[in-house]
Order: structure tokens, then C-alpha cells, then sequence
């Protein structure tokens, strides 16, 4: 797993070593289990201005949706497995015995999105700038402009959950995560730098 306190910038192309650090650190926390409070980054012990992208937890099998896939009905989606519920329970339990300070929690209107962040952290905001473009990608643009907009401006209170989809966390940063894994943010003039990541 890569140091957490490393800062790398976010870009908005696709990052080789990325993906291999992604890789490698889902397989070391396949290993080890769950990540302890004291491995977050030093930056989420302060009083805000972080932003944790989050990708929704673990699923059932498969890519994308199933076809015929409706917002309204989650019966029609691929969803959280079990073992997806209890890890994202796990991050919040992470966060909050860690002492972190959560400000607004937004999701993806998929509702492996909106599950992870209940699950988490019992509220959720939907936010259509967070919906996937796995299946249009004539939207990515957009909702990456203002979600760089967004996560750029935000200054606190607390720190900002932003629960996604691995193409969305890709557009925005170059950087591949896991299912339950999160990057965190923190914008500094003008750009977003990776303090680092964990998965719970």
C-alpha cells in the first residue's frame, strides 16, 4: 500500500503506475485485513478540508449493470454483496474511532453508491455530478468539470465523503482504486493533490 502521507498530483489522464499501486494495494489489504485508524493520512486528524474519494464497496459479481438498468430500482442494478454491507460499515467505524471529522457525504445515485454511504455514515445526499458514465461516456466531461469545481472549492466544515464509481475516481484523478477503497484529496492552488489512500 502506498505511504499515505505521500503527495502526488491528481491528473485528469489515466496513470499506469497508478493503476499498479491500486492493484497492489488492494491485494495488501486482501492480506492484512482492515487498515488501522493510526495508517490514515496525518491530514484527516484536522479539522477539515479534505475530500475522500470514495468507490462504493464491494458487489455482487459482474461489470457495469444489467441491461435494462433504472435509477428508481435498485432491484434492476447490480448491488452491494454482503461482504460489501459489512465493509462499508467498517469505514465508517474506521473513521469515526479514528476521531475523523465528517462534513457532507454525497453519492452516485446508483444505489451501490447510496448503500455505502448510508451504511457508512447513516445519510447521504445524491449527487448526479457522481453518477457513473461506464454506459455514456458523452457525460464524463461534465461531471468532471464540476466535480474538480466542487472538490476544489471546498474548505469544511469537516471533511467531504464523495462516494463514486471507479471511471468517475479515474477521470478525476488518473488513479485506479478497489471496491471500498478511497483516495484523499486536498486542493492546493488550484489543483487536487493525493495526500494518500485506504481501504477499510
Amino acid at each position: 500500500m502506498s505511504s499515505p502521507d505521500r503527495a502526488s498530483p491528481a491528473s485528469g489522464g489515466i496513470d499506469r503506475r497508478g493503476v499498479l499501486r491500486g492493484a497492489l494495494a488492494l491485494a495488501s489489504s486482501t492480506v492484512a485485513g482492515s487498515v488501522r485508524a493510526s495508517a490514515l493520512p496525518a491530514a484527516l486528524r484536522g479539522a477539515g478540508g479534505c475530500v475522500l474519494l470514495v468507490r462504493h464497496a464491494q458487489t455482487e459479481p459482474g461489470v457495469g449493470d444489467p441491461p435494462g438498468m433504472r435509477l428508481d430500482d435498485c432491484a434492476t442494478q447490480r448491488n452491494l454483496s454482503a461482504q460489501g454491507r459489512v465493509q462499508a460499515q467498517r469505514l465508517g467505524t474506521l473513521l469515526r474511532d479514528a476521531g475523523v471529522s465528517v462534513g457532507p457525504v454525497r453519492s452516485s445515485r446508483w444505489c451501490r453508491c447510496q448503500d455505502t454511504a448510508r451504511l457508512a455514515f447513516e445519510r447521504v445526499e445524491p449527487w448526479p455530478a457522481l453518477d457513473s458514465f461506464f454506459d455514456d461516456r458523452t457525460t464524463e466531461s461534465a461531471r468532471t468539470a464540476e466535480l474538480r469545481r466542487w472538490a476544489l472549492a471546498f474548505e469544511g466544515p469537516g471533511h467531504a465523503v464523495l462516494v463514486t464509481h471507479q471511471v468517475n475516481v479515474t477521470a478525476l484523478t488518473g488513479e485506479w482504486v478497489g471496491m471500498g477503497e478511497a483516495l484523499v484529496l486536498r486542493p492546493e492552488r488550484g489543483a487536487l493533490r493525493i495526500l494518500g489512500r485506504f481501504e477499510a
